[in-house]
């Protein structure tokens, strides 16, 4: 038996003796850490420590994290009565706080010796615990003192080792070497490290040659035995079976197995504690016990849990759900024999316990005594259950963001009269500012202050950690000591001891408090106790991902420094009951709604649920809450949209958010003030009466209704008094808004703005030097709570999230402590305390979060602290009506466009189409660019924006091609003029008379009976009308034409467009296969389409060919439209609902008069015509003695028919009023026609193809027929002449002259046989004459308009000989009777046409349709569904012009000249239009000719100061800037060349064949968009991951606010700079992202890929992932296989060899075909989801992605949604998507429904493919790269 025996000089262990020493400063020797009994392994480490202490060698004990390392130090100096001097090293150590560091006395630096020197040179022990967080390079200071015991000092000393020290002395006197600055080294110095083993824990690893310098011993936990026997002694009351199960599992989980499977250590040291509370509480079960020591369920994944819980099983200590757990606090009450303690009674289990627990100073409270304070069961089991821990061991909360943490601790801290300390930690905090500050006195000395945290220890208060899950751990390590032995080490020399141990002290030493406290010892308090609040460490980070997703704080070290308690979050009905009792007035029903949302937010698995759950937090619903109670009428949907900021969600957690939510909105009138008080919307609010006016900010701000609702809800929040938050994009007006805000409320704003280099210190207070004593500077935040200011803070996003985090306490509890010891408190307060001003507020602005803003997320790390307010670009209309308070000048129509680019612009990056959210900034400096310099052309000023964009090629593209589609022509050059060319009319002719018989002759007047009969109606049928978006495209973007814009309808192939009419300016399009009705409006975003085959009787087997005309009816029926069947005669009228009417078949239908609410049929070869009048619902017949052949409304009583076989023609006159008494009759007047050369018997009779319904305005009439003529007229167009002008018609009774421009050759008998491609489409020759002529006159114009078909137009004559015609559909022929000039508009091809040639032949006989629109154009819709607006009108034409030639911006062909200007007399003369010259030959120059070229002051093209331009058809003469700027043709031919050839040897060196190659390209083009904007996100993650870091205690860099004293005293490394910041060592590797897609090659692929080309889109998807990922392979793994009928594992690239080039790519992409083609049918999707999800997450990775492209046919398999949305989410490791391609019919819609938001994506178009995988990786996996 070894035996240790302590006699007067010696101590023995075992057989080794050690001689005492009696020590000069016994205060600093260890005292009661030897216990009574001591275990054989301490004895044994102790006796091993004597062995090296008397050879004089350094030891180092090694071991796992915990207090017993430590303890045995202590043990063993306390035997051996050495001083200790004790560093608890951290990663902020540096040698100054080791050898010596200086400080200023009376004006004068000096060394004072620290630990190191002091124990050298005392001969005391240095103990240096935890030399793994010491950062490398610092320790090596030591080295030569523990090797040598040498080393030089900054003072100039040098110690020297006591033999040599002696040696010298016996040759020198001690004078001597005193001069020589030489020191004896004592022979009783020692090092005693203490350190954890590297690898397996983090830290730093020893440097080898100090490693040498050590002699080691592990010192492991006590062997079980001993550590039983301790247990048993501690917990007599309990079974000591129980004991030993409980050591045993302590055992289990720190074997090595068990940290082989990455659990950590089990924190064998807290048993001792545990078994303290568990004596007090035997019915406490096992389980809820460990839950505390060992948290498992928070910091481990699946497998961790499953393996405790074995664990658990195996020890029969899985007993929680037998054991009831303690129910409430009954009393409290004071302690009357035990100072600083009270008596605590629990309810538990029927049985009432009460035991002593440390109380603080104050009064104590009963329990669920306070009005802030709702009690809920589950809080109070928690307060309960931390009374328990709190008898034994300091408590560490762990809980999510906002759940109520620092109120438990509060109420906690009430009830046991603590005074609370809280101290809120941040990621940059050092050691110093948990423990000890510099500052100067005020005559210059340097002095140290007591942190908060020592000041609590010492007076024992609660001291509240906020935030040790943000803290680097080597920080938190100072405080271990603190937390177990209750003693610390103050860098000043000061030592904190345990009560007891100063007790033990003072009574050894016969001191007093004050002879201690001057050797400067003081005690902690015993009441002193820590209460630390974390967020939940997260699962399977690793501890140094600083990455905003949080870390896996909780080490193995930190599980021996506190006991857990988990703050759970509160069940539904608690949570009510809460908000009630907070908010008593909050309308119920929006609050059941609001838990209903935030729970199943909650409950679910899915990680982006989880983010928008963890936005509404408990703090937040009760901020919801008090904002429902006092404006109940809000919409819940809206505050949590608020609450999300849904709008910066990435696109997919905003599609979950909206499956939960309907949102409504609501207008708002505008800001104004009336008698001091303020009213924004129905908010009113006093306006502030300042006291510094200067500092209310003042901006131009022009009000919108957007902004105002804003300002109205910030106005809500702000009277209840929140700090507010906005986030939003750059430019979108957020500092305007504030601004105007403060503005309004006349409140003088602080302005702080935040940048990367923001520290704490430049938050609150700045130091600087004056005289030698440090100043403090406030900084704006401290002024604006003094003064109760407005503290604006901008660009919070900017700022490290870890500063900002300072922020909390000031908002939460209104506490903060300063750099120079005051601290902010809400209310009266000590001194040296500053009172927070009742008035102060935050407003903080940030940009949104996630890219491309690369901020810091400041919402994420600090969003449920304020109340958030999302601001966005202003709608359309408010950004309209804005910009034109900035451009009063700027046309409107240019307002529009730039509205309506941007709109597009912003939509698309919200799509993340492109990178850059373009804002209402921009569009403002547009405008206000174009309002002082208003010649500039639009497409040169919106360059100012884009310019950045200029080299990158794809997001150019974009961006022309949005601007194009609103017509900004960018890129244009004013030349590029392209109106069709103008041939001359021949001359008009008198060609004949048309009389009317009006005289008595009974056969020539015929009388026809009318008769009435009422219709009959059935209906209504009710229609579901879809609206589709307009993707309407401006036409003049590049260059100017008559083409105005065009869009395509939404219609499916086979459809075939029969009719197209316009009324004001809504456009109706009829089709007829099946039938369907479409309206536009012709400046308006959405197609209403409508489909009518439930109204129309169905096809039968396509014999039944439709044919429907439209007729838009006037008001009182407005919106409203007739449709027609001519075949059957159906008509319907269908605002929304659907009346029909039937008739017999084959009518036809005239509407000219349809706005007057009458339509007119008649039959073919009838003899009857019917008036339908729409509004009285009645049919007028009128019998007619001849048969028709057509009918044309000349005017509302006038109508002219056309006899069937003789084209006779006749007017039918009717009584004005057809009254139903009298069925009035009609008359009909046949009309004689003669010819002027009445000599030639027969007269030609013009059967007309188009007859007006008006007459044209005089001065046209007169300018047509060259003669001044006032007169009734008619024009009509028929297959011999261009236009007739029937003048007189039909109102003159005496003759009427026509007047004809004669064709040269008539239409009607021009060949119809169609040669090459017009024969394909055809289907060969015409069955039957179309019933479309295609004709209308625009009569304010002077034009008729018809298509005709390419081969009845004089090609040969339109263009050149060289130049062959382009293909077109048709041509418009307008002729223009005002210049006498027709021209021929090319329409172009359509993109589709459907396959029911033979049909649409009958329709029309060019492959478009027409119908005028407005006053100056048409419209027509070719048979691919094609859309097109045509501006003919000359007059509009050359205004148009003349616009787009200013949008343009006048190129000026001339020098820029700089010149300075003296006023001279005379300019430019005054502009005139100049002669006109009649031969119209060109002039150039002059200063004469109107319509000339280059000219100085006459109206021409290219003028100096002529007063408008007029083009009179020459070229322009004028040498072009670009013809000056462009590249020599040779030069560009070079360039080609060169990429060629490139090209070719790359392919060659690939060993691919140019087929392949453009094969390849086939895919590759079509992704390039997104493969670029992934690429360009992954670039800026990788940069924004290398962002460097401040790397503090450097020699050279920028002076670090903090270290200014040290600066003072003359220290050299007071620096800081920015470095790379290595990763911390023990740190895991960051693994790359794992993702595999799993593409669908089944056969229905391949079968329905002509259908919707699924096939060849799940290639392109295949071909961006492996473009896009080139090169990431190191953050990326990622692999692609293929399921089918074959199989679910169809390899197609292996994550090992993923491939390289072309080449290989194209191949995957073959094999994915050729699969497809040849594989079984079947559907394996389940299965390959289910596997790959399974083998994923065997693998090591950051995160898991997996990827199912498949088409929806789930159900022809069998397979249930219900099962696949289970096997999607079955492992929350792995993120599965879905992506469903397009279905037949709407099964992929149907399945959505079924799985969960924002996993499954419903690509309709195929082309959304890639566009859906980019927008899964942006949100996710980049969302926290």
């Amino acid at each position: 038996m070894l035996h240790s025996k302590v006699s007067s000089g010696t101590v023995k262990i075992g057989e080794i003796s050690y001689k005492l020493k009696t020590p000069r400063n016994p205060e600093l020797v260890p005292v009661k850490y030897i216990s009574d009994s001591l275990p054989q392994t301490v004895a044994q480490h102790l006796r091993w420590m004597m062995q090296k202490d008397l050879l004089g060698q350094d030891v180092f004990l090694i071991g796992p994290p915990g207090p017993f390392r430590r303890s045995l130090a202590m043990q063993y100096l306390e035997l051996t009565k050495r001083e200790v001097e004790y560093v608890a090293l951290s990663r902020d150590t540096t040698e100054t706080d080791l050898k010596q560091r200086r400080e200023i006395r009376s004006g004068t630096a000096f060394y004072i010796d620290q630990c190191a020197v002091r124990a050298a040179t005392q001969g005391r022990v240095l103990v240096l615990e935890g030399l793994e967080k010491a950062e490398r390079n610092v320790l090596p200071v030591l080295n030569n003192l523990l090797e040598n015991r040498e080393m030089q000092l900054e003072d100039g000393r040098f110690l020297m080792s006591a033999e040599r020290y002696d040696k010298l002395l016996q040759e020198h006197t001690k004078e001597e070497l005193d001069t020589w600055k030489i020191v004896r080294v004592s022979e009783d110095f020692r090092v005693i490290a203490l350190g954890l083993p590297v690898p397996k824990y983090k830290g730093n690893p020893l440097d080898p040659p100090l490693r040498s310098r050590f002699q080691a011993r592990d010192i492991y936990y006590l062997p079980f035995k001993d550590q039983l026997e301790m247990l048993y002694t501690a917990g007599p009351n309990i079974a000591a079976e129980r004991v030993s199960q409980l050591l045993s599992l302590a055992t289990t989980l720190c074997s090595q197995e068990s940290s082989n499977l990455g659990l950590p250590d089990f924190p064998v040291d807290n048993l001792l504690p545990a078994l303290h509370v568990l004596n007090a509480f035997p019915m406490l079960s096992s389980q809820q016990l460990l839950q505390r020591l060992y948290p498992y369920s928070s910091i481990l994944g699946k497998e961790g849990r499953s393996a405790v819980e074995g664990v658990l099983s195996r020890f029969e200590l899985l007993d929680g759900h037998r054991q009831p757990a303690p129910g409430a606090i009954l009393t409290v009450s004071r302690t009357e024999d035990l100072e600083g303690h009270a008596d605590v009674t629990l309810r538990v289990a029927d049985k009432d316990i009460t035991f002593q627990v440390p109380a603080g100073a104050k009064e104590l409270r009963l329990p669920n005594s306070s009005p802030t304070f709702i009690s809920t069961p589950s809080h109070s089991q928690l307060m309960a259950e931390m009374m328990q821990s709190h008898m034994a061991k300091d408590i560490c909360l762990i809980g999510t963001k906002g759940c109520g943490k620092s109120v438990i601790a509060r109420e906690f801290a009430e009830i046991l009269g603590y005074s609370i300390e809280p101290v809120m930690l941040y990621q940059d905090m050092t050691a110093r500012d948990l423990l000890q500050q510099r500052y100067t006195l005020p005559n210059g000395d340097t002095a140290w202050r007591p942190s908060p945290l020592v000041t609590a220890a010492i007076e024992g208060k609660l001291l509240i950690l906020d935030g040790i899950h943000r803290v680097n751990l080597g920080t938190l390590a100072v405080l271990s000591r603190l937390l177990h032995d209750r003693e610390l080490d103050l860098y000043d020399g000061t030592r904190l001891l345990r009560w007891d141990r100063y007790q033990t002290l003072k009574d050894q030493l016969q001191f007093s408090d004050q002879q201690l406290q001057e050797r400067s010892i003081h005690s902690i308090h015993p009441s002193f106790r820590v209460l630390a609040l974390a967020e939940p460490p997260v699962v399977g980070a690793s501890a140094s991902s600083s990455s905003n997703r949080g870390q896996q704080w909780l080490s193995p070290e930190l599980l021996t420094m506190f006991l857990y308690h988990t703050v759970t979050p509160l069940a539904k009905a608690e949570e009510m009951g809460l908000i009630q009792g907070l908010t008593p007035n909050v309308p119920m029903e929006a609050a059941e709604h609001l838990l209903h949302l935030t729970h199943s937010l909650r409950k679910t698995n899915d990680p982006t649920a989880q983010s928008l759950a963890s936005s509404l937090s408990t703090r937040q619903l009760l901020r919801i809450c008090r904002r429902l109670s006092q404006y109940p009428e809000e919409s819940i949907a809206r505050a949590v949209n608020k609450a999300c900021l849904s709008r910066f969600l990435p696109s997919l957690a905003r599609a979950s958010l909206e499956k939960s939510l309907d949102n409504l909105t609501y207008s708002i009138s505008l800001g104004r003030i009336k008698e001091g008080v303020l009213t924004i919307g129905n908010v009113s609010a006093p306006v502030y009466n300042p006291n510094e006016k200067i500092k209310v900010p003042d901006v131009l701000f022009y009000d919108n209704p957007q902004h105002m609702m804003v300002m109205e809800d910030m106005l809500k929040d702000f009277l209840l008094g929140e700090h507010l938050l906005l986030v939003g994009n750059q430019g979108v007006g957020k500092n305007k808004i504030v601004d105007r805000f403060l503005h309004l409320l006349n409140r003088p704003r602080e302005y702080l703005q935040l940048h990367r280099d923001t520290t704490v210190q430049t938050l609150t207070l700045q130091p600087s030097v004056q005289n030698g004593v440090i100043m403090y500077e406030d900084s704006p935040l401290v002024k604006a709570v003094k003064l109760g200011h407005i503290l604006v803070i901008d660009e919070a996003d900017k700022a490290p999230t870890n500063v900002t985090c300072i922020l909390k306490t000031l908002v939460e509890s209104g506490e903060m402590i300063l750099a120079d010891g005051r601290r902010i408190i809400s209310a009266e307060g000590k001194s040296n305390t500053i009172v927070m001003h009742p008035d102060f507020r935050m407003l903080v602005l940030a940009n949104r979060p996630g890219f491309p803003f690369l901020g810091n997320d400041f919402f994420g790390a600090l969003g449920d602290i304020f109340s958030c307010h999302a601001v966005d670009n202003p709608k359309p209309q408010a950004e309209l009506a804005m910009l034109k308070q900035y451009g009063p000048d700027v046309p409107e129509a240019t307002l529009q466009k730039l509205v309506a680019a941007f709109g597009e612009l912003r939509s698309m990056a919200d799509q993340g189409t492109i990178t850059y959210p373009y804002s209402t900034r921009e569009v403002v400096n547009i405008v206000k660019h174009l309002q002082k310099f208003p010649d500039e052309g639009l497409a040169n000023v919106v360059r100012n924006v884009f310019d950045f964009d200029s080299y990158n090629k794809d997001v150019r593209e974009v961006l022309i091609e949005a601007l194009h589609k609103y017509g900004i022509p960018i890129g244009a050059k004013p030349s590029s003029v392209q109106l069709a060319k103008e041939l001359p009319l021949p001359e008009v002719k008198m060609t004949g008379y048309w009389t009317i018989n009006q005289g008595g002759n009974a056969r020539r007047k015929l009388l026809c009976p009318t008769e009435t009969h009422p219709i009959d109606i059935k209906g209504p049928v009710f229609l579901r009308v879809q609206g589709h978006p307009c993707n309407r495209q401006e036409s003049r973007a590049l260059s100017f034409s008559e083409e105005k814009a065009h869009w395509q309808i939404p219609m499916s192939e086979v459809n075939i467009i029969c009719d197209v009419t316009t009324k004001d300016d809504v456009l109706y399009v009829a089709t007829c296969n099946p039938v369907s009705l479409y309206s536009m409006k012709e400046h308006g975003d959405k197609i209403h389409c409508m489909e009518l085959y439930d109204v129309f009787p169905r096809t039968i087997s396509g014999v039944w060919q439709p044919f429907v005309t439209i007729a838009p009816l006037g008001s009182p029926l407005d919106g409203q439209v007739v449709l027609h069947e001519e075949q059957v005669g159906t008509h319907s009228d269908t605002p929304l609902r659907t009346r029909q009417a039937c008739m017999t078949g084959g009518h036809k239908m005239c509407q000219d008069f349809a706005h007057k609410n009458w339509l007119l049929f008649y039959k073919e070869n009838g003899n009857q015509l019917d008036v339908l009048d729409v509004l009285e619902g009645r049919v007028h017949s009128i019998s007619l003695p001849i048969n028709l052949k057509s009918v044309f409304l000349v005017a509302k009583d006038r109508w002219l028919l056309l006899e069937s076989n003789s084209n006779k023609k006749f007017l039918l006159t009717k009584p004005m009023h057809m009254a139903a008494e009298d069925s009035g009759v009609c008359q009909l007047h046949s009309i004689s026609e003669d010819s002027v050369s009445s000599g030639h018997g027969a007269t030609e009779v013009s059967v007309p193809q188009m007859l007006s319904c008006e007459q044209l305005p005089n001065e046209n009439l007169s300018a047509a027929l060259n003669q001044k003529i006032v007169s009734p007229n008619r024009i009509l167009a028929d297959a011999a002449s261009f236009a007739r002008v029937v003048v007189g018609f039909p109102d003159l009774v005496s003759p009427n002259e026509v007047y004809s421009f004669k064709r040269p050759v008539d239409l009607s008998e021009m060949k119809t046989g169609e040669k090459g491609s017009h024969m394909f489409l055809r289907g060969g020759l015409r069955s039957s004459p179309a019933k479309r002529d295609n004709c209308v006159s625009l009569l304010s114009a002077n034009q008729v308009v018809r298509a005709l078909p390419p081969n009845k137009v004089p090609l040969k004559k339109v263009y050149p000989k060289d130049v062959t015609p382009p293909m077109t559909a048709a041509y418009l022929e307008v002729t223009d009777l005002n210049s006498k000039k027709v021209k021929y508009i090319p329409v172009p091809r359509s993109m589709s046409v459907s396959p029911y040639t033979s049909w649409l032949s009958k329709i029309s006989e060019s492959d478009v349709l027409m119908t005028p629109l407005g006053t100056g154009g048409v419209v027509t819709v070719d048979m691919g569904g094609y859309v097109r607006l045509w501006e003919t009108g000359l007059d509009t034409l050359q205004r148009s012009l003349m616009e787009w030639r200013n949008m343009i911006g006048t190129e000026d062909s001339r020098p820029i000249q700089i010149t300075v200007q003296k006023d001279s007399g005379q300019d430019v003369t005054a502009p005139k239009h100049g002669k006109i010259d009649p031969n119209n030959a060109p002039h150039v120059g002059g200063n004469q000719w109107a319509g000339g070229t280059g000219g100085r002051d006459t109206a021409g093209l290219g003028g100096k100061g002529g007063p408008y331009r007029l083009d009179a058809g020459h070229k322009v003469y004028q040498v072009s800037q670009a013809e000056k700027d462009a590249v020599p043709e040779e030069v560009r031919r070079a360039a080609r060349e060169m990429g060629e050839k490139a090209f070719k040897e790359r392919l060659k060196e690939i060993d691919m064949s140019e087929y392949d190659a453009a094969t390849y390209e086939r895919f590759s083009n079509a992704v390039r968009r997104q493969v670029q904007s992934l690429r360009i996100i992954l670039d800026t993650l990788q940069a924004k991951g290398k962002e460097r870091q401040w790397l503090k205690n450097q020699a050279l860099g920028e002076l670090d606010d903090a270290k200014i004293i040290d600066g003072l005293t003359g220290e050299k490394a007071i620096y800081k700079r920015r470095g790379e910041l290595d990763p911390e060592l023990g740190s895991p590797q960051q693994k790359p992202k794992r993702l595999r897609v799993l593409a669908d090659v089944s056969g229905s692929m391949y079968r329905f890929n002509g259908v919707d080309g699924r096939l060849e889109r799940s290639m392109e998807a295949v071909c961006m992932v492996m473009e896009a990922l080139e090169s990431y392979e190191h953050k990326f793994k990622y692999d692609i296989v293929g399921h089918s009928g074959d199989g679910y594992d169809i390899e197609l690239v292996r994550a090992d060899k993923v491939p390289k080039n072309n080449k290989q790519r194209l191949k995957v992409l073959k094999t994915m075909h050729a699969h497809s083609q040849f594989c079984m049918s079947g559907d394996y999707t389940l299965e390959g989801t289910d596997a790959s999800i399974k083998e994923l997450t065997r693998e090591e990775a950051d995160e898991h992605f997996v990827v199912v492209l498949s088409d929806a046919n789930l159900e022809r398999y069998g397979i249930r949604p219900e099962r696949f949305a289970q096997v999607l989410t079955s492992d929350p490791q792995v993120n599965a998507f879905a992506v469903f391609i397009g279905s037949l019919g709407d099964q992929a819609e149907r399945l959505q429904k079924t799985l969960p938001a924002g996993r499954s994506f419903v690509a309709m178009d195929t082309k959304q493919i890639p566009q859906i995988l980019q927008q899964i990786f942006t949100s996710t996996m980049l969302s926290n790269a």
